[in-house]
């Protein structure tokens, strides 16, 4: 569904002259400063993925997602969405994707929300019937028509996110690319749309890339991760593999019957972080013995009453990562 091929993006701006007339000559200067914010990107998504990419400020996911939407040409490489060139065939691609970036509205700002959708449904070509019953499926996953006749200035954050979700799928576009569409919303919202994106995926079959700096959004939504740093690609596989390939220990909490013994010499492979009265709290790396050989070497130290794992925080890992 997505193909992309060595992108690369550089934007250049002006040298800043210094002294006399210096705005003039800075003007008709040539000399540029370059700066690559996409290096060499390559990756393929298929119909009915959920992928998450993710990076630091700065590392270049809102100008791949412009590039991928035709928004941005790529100083050079490639881009196919569905076999289609976003870029040489405008007018095809747009009609096939929908586009929502958390800063930034498709709606407009003194109209009620229900005149915008009649305003995209018309640009959009969507047949009456269509976006009657689009929009009355929308209203119900996103409880729009608690605030339909409400001009789009005096919505709510989350409203507004809502309401723009729904804007970029009137048209019932197979590809829906998401720029932080979950920023700075409180944990209801998130909730809501999170639920809706969902649907959208395994119900529906759109194939969704979403950039996020929550993680709970990736966790929650993705069952693909890509991470991108300083403009490269840094990892594109799974959740459990990114954990397996970081390699963050596992936190295991021991609670013993009666009393127990800590050897002196123990495997390097654990760490005790904590012991106190019962209770002994130990890191290990699964990548290199097995939770039964774990327990086995526990077992050895008293009469186990229970035992508690707690994989790495997944935002800890992304910031490994990083």
């Amino acid at each position: 569904m997505i193909i992309a091929r060595h992108l690369q993006k550089e934007f250049k701006t002006p040298v800043v002259r210094e002294g006399r007339f210096s705005g003039l000559r800075t003007l008709f200067s040539r000399e540029y400063l370059s700066k690559e914010a996409v290096r060499d990107i390559s990756f393929d998504i298929g119909k009915g993925e959920f992928v998450g990419y993710i990076g630091p400020n700065g590392a270049g996911k809102s100008t791949t997602i412009k590039m991928l939407t035709g928004i941005l040409h790529p100083t050079s490489g490639e881009v196919l969405l569905d076999g289609m060139n976003p870029h040489q065939e405008r007018r095809r691609t747009v009609g096939r994707l929908g586009v929502v970036f958390g800063q930034r509205s498709q709606l407009w700002w003194d109209l009620p929300v229900k005149d915008s959708y009649d305003i995209l449904a018309e640009m959009y070509g969507v047949r009456a019937e269509d976006k009657t019953k689009r929009l009355a499926q929308f209203a119900e996953l996103l409880d729009l028509e608690s605030f339909w006749a409400t001009p789009v200035r005096k919505l709510s954050l989350g409203q507004r996110m809502r309401a723009d979700l729904a804007a970029s799928m009137l048209h019932d576009p197979e590809l829906l690319f998401l720029d932080e569409p979950t920023i700075g919303l409180d944990v209801n919202a998130k909730r809501n749309i999170r639920q809706f994106l969902r649907t959208l995926n395994e119900e529906f079959g759109k194939t969704i890339l979403l950039t996020t700096h929550d993680m709970d959004d990736i966790e929650q939504l993705c069952s693909r991760v890509m991470v991108i740093n300083h403009g490269q690609l840094t990892y594109d596989g799974s959740i459990p593999s990114l954990r397996d390939a970081i390699g963050l220990p596992t936190l295991i909490r021991v609670t013993y019957r009666g009393s127990f013994h800590i050897p002196d010499a123990i495997s390097s492979a654990i760490q005790i972080t904590r012991a106190e009265g019962q209770i002994v709290t130990v890191e290990v790396n699964r990548k290199e013995w097995s939770t039964m050989d774990i327990l086995k070497q526990l077992e050895q130290w008293g009469e186990i009453e229970d035992v508690e794992m707690k994989e790495p925080d997944f935002e800890d890992i992304i910031h490994r990562a990083y």
